[in-house]
């Protein structure tokens, strides 16, 4: 196969079926050339600029590969989540470098793995905690931010001192996605969305109110206040009592 053919299946591999990362074997099929000749191709378009190795073996376009694309065509049980995925729903400022992907499959010496995306960090989970997205690989907020909190915990590490959170407080965690994760874990989570079960948020309006109205004094100081306001004569004796 000419470059200009490989390429050609390329773009038409992206732009009809949406698939934008191949193996060597799978380009070597294609072009109907044994692992070594495609490789030998593919290095010359790679310094020619028209073809992108993203990572060992793993071959596309210069442009259009995400990093659940490159997940998924290392690992057909990983997705990609964590404070990667927070960052691309828009629930943390910071962009991070590493990709925690998680799988079913464990990955050893292979577990991480620079890409010019970031570093794909395979992190292999029990069935209960693995919960593929049902479109794409990009877990949704919900259960990233759980899974962020997962795996920060194993690390001893508080999520707010890595990143800074906003938005969280629209953020709502099903029950069903909550009860995958350790209590502790559950925990934390509705420490961060300000959501403990029974209590009210630190940015509830009717607790704001509440502060208010009181004006930070205590039950205590508020009932001596009140009778200070029913009887202004009597004030001296209840400061000082005799």
């Amino acid at each position: 196969m000419k470059a200009v053919a490989l390429v050609r299946f390329l773009v038409e591999q992206r732009d009809r079926h949406g698939k934008t990362v191949f193996s060597v074997t799978e380009l070597a099929n294609v072009a109907n050339v044994s692992p070594a000749t495609i490789n030998v191709q593919l290095g010359r378009l790679v310094r020619q600029g028209v073809v992108r190795r993203w990572v060992p073996g793993r071959y596309g376009l210069p442009e259009g590969v995400t990093a659940e694309s490159l997940a998924r065509s290392i690992d057909a049980d990983a997705y990609v989540t964590g404070g990667f995925a927070l960052a691309r729903h828009g629930f943390i400022t910071q962009q991070p470098s590493e990709i925690e992907c998680f799988t079913l499959r464990r990955h050893n010496r292979s577990r991480r793995r620079s890409t010019p995306l970031g570093t794909l960090v395979f992190v292999c989970v029990n069935s209960r905690m693995h919960a593929p997205p049902p479109h794409g690989s990009l877990a949704p907020p919900d259960q990233a931010l759980c899974d962020l909190v997962h795996l920060l915990r194993r690390r001893g590490l508080d999520p707010r001192s890595l990143y800074t959170f906003r938005g969280l407080d629209r953020l709502k965690i099903p029950a069903a996605v909550r009860a995958r994760y350790p209590r502790s874990v559950q925990r934390a989570v509705a420490a961060l969305v300000g959501a403990l079960p029974g209590r009210r948020s630190i940015g509830d309006p009717d607790r704001c109110r509440d502060r208010q109205a009181g004006d930070g004094q205590s039950d205590h100081g508020q009932r001596v206040a009140s009778l200070l306001e029913r009887a202004p004569g009597d004030a001296d004796a209840v400061r000082r009592p005799q």
